[in-house]
């Protein structure tokens, strides 16, 4: 009977020390707490790689795959959760394909690539424009392994083809909050790279090949776009390694490479009607080797009324190149020009600073703007660039001319010898 009894105390006891306290009271409060109403349930957010080659692509580098990379996107696209797309190591053939949002929760898959891409060598497989899109997507992320991603665009085979073939290899539309990294394109059959109408786009570590004489293969086109960031990258094709086209906002350039090819420029500007100002672009502390040009402004004769304006060109090595310091208001490739008119495109606020190195032709500096809108408030400060003789390749310390043309406003040249 004890033992009951001190068991019982016990329990009692128990019960006492969990009892709640009441808020208004000193005592304990002994009446049974309610119980909280069960809220709704919280799926974990779970994350999935999505292996294009569960879906049956093959890394033959022979079997058409886009069905199966389609595939893996769409699920991916949809997942509930963190998702990745991974392209493993191997070489996949692969047709035209356009990897689209929106996806849950307005959040794109990120994207890996260990192997290669390789597209068709035919123009006949390109029913669109582009080889591979991505298209209305918030934060995609396209990573590579650095030296085995790689996109072959096969091109070299229709290089000698009318200049109206647009097929390129990487297209990057309506994007915003996206990046690119350690991704190297080969031998495209038109531009490189385009990033059209995207905004808070990074790239790095990017590397674009293509031979010295391959028409239009331009590296990165940039255009309509905000907030794009270029860097440590380096890239040699047969056009301009960077060009920054109409309605580019705030485009930083930085340590890139650029050779062969034709510069790092802004423009072409004013071939069509109704185009975006240009506002903002920084290149700083690049190098550009062997090129036709080294940095640039072109517009169309004939362009209507724009503004490109706050260029900035900085701390750029030049080694041998055709015409360090170009602005071009008379741009006229394959002399395809309809209009003798002038340029119409103000060029506004554009600075050349610690340029230096080497050149082969007659002119260092060529500044070539429009007669009826003047070139307003350029600055050229310490700018050094030595012409290459031609009998033995020694830089010589004389300079050579400066080459200007049209209306010049407020032009200032400081610390400066060419």
């Amino acid at each position: 009977m004890v033992e009951g009894i001190y068991i019982a105390l016990i329990l009692a006891c128990m019960v006492e020390a969990a009892a709640p306290y009441c808020d208004s009271c000193t005592s304990p409060n002994t009446a049974t707490a309610a119980a909280p109403a069960p809220g709704p349930a919280q799926a974990p957010a779970l994350t999935r790689i999505f292996d294009v080659t569960s879906y049956g692509a093959v890394a033959d580098g022979k079997t058409e795959s886009s069905l199966a990379f389609l595939t893996a996107w769409n699920d991916a696209c949809n997942h509930l959760g963190n998702a990745t797309v991974l392209i493993p190591n191997g070489t996949f053939f692969l047709n035209p394909v356009s990897f689209s949002g929106p996806c849950y929760k307005n959040q794109s898959p990120k994207v890996v690539i260990n192997g290669t891409l390789k597209a068709p060598r035919s123009l006949n497989a390109f029913p669109t424009p582009s080889w591979i899109v991505f298209n209305q997507l918030n934060g995609l992320h396209l990573n590579g392994v650095s030296g085995t991603a790689l996109l072959n665009a096969q091109g070299a085979e229709v290089w000698t083809l009318p200049h109206c073939r647009q097929q390129l290899t990487l297209r990057l539309m309506d994007v915003s909050n996206g990046s690119i990294s350690n991704i190297s394109l080969l031998n495209s059959k038109a531009f490189h790279m385009s990033i059209l109408r995207s905004d808070n786009i990074a790239l790095r570590g990017i590397s674009i090949r293509a031979p010295w004489d391959s028409p239009n293969t331009d590296g990165i086109h940039i255009s309509n776009s905000t907030n794009i960031n270029i860097t440590s990258s380096i890239i040699g094709v047969g056009d301009d390694c960077i060009s920054i086209g109409p309605g580019s906002v705030n485009i930083s350039i930085l340590n890139v490479t650029c050779g062969p090819g034709h510069g790092i420029s802004i423009g072409s500007l004013g071939r069509y009607p109704d185009e975006m100002d240009v506002v903002g672009v920084n290149v700083r502390n690049c190098t550009i080797n062997g090129t036709q040009n080294g940095v640039r402004i072109k517009t169309w004769p004939g362009a209507p009324q724009s503004l490109a304006s706050e260029l900035l060109f900085e701390d750029i090595l030049m080694i041998n190149v055709s015409n360090p310091i170009l602005i071009d208001q008379e741009y006229c490739p394959w002399s395809s020009c309809t209009s003798l008119k002038p340029s119409l495109v103000k060029l506004r606020d554009i600075y050349f600073k610690n340029i230096r190195g080497t050149f082969n032709t007659d002119s260092a500096v060529s500044l070539h703007c429009s007669p009826s809108v003047s070139c307003e408030n350029l600055q050229l400060v310490d700018i050094d660039l030595k012409h290459i003789t031609t009998n033995n390749g020694d830089p010589e310390t004389t300079s050579t001319c400066l080459s200007v043309k049209g209306a010049l406003q407020g032009l200032q040249l400081l610390h400066s010898r060419f």
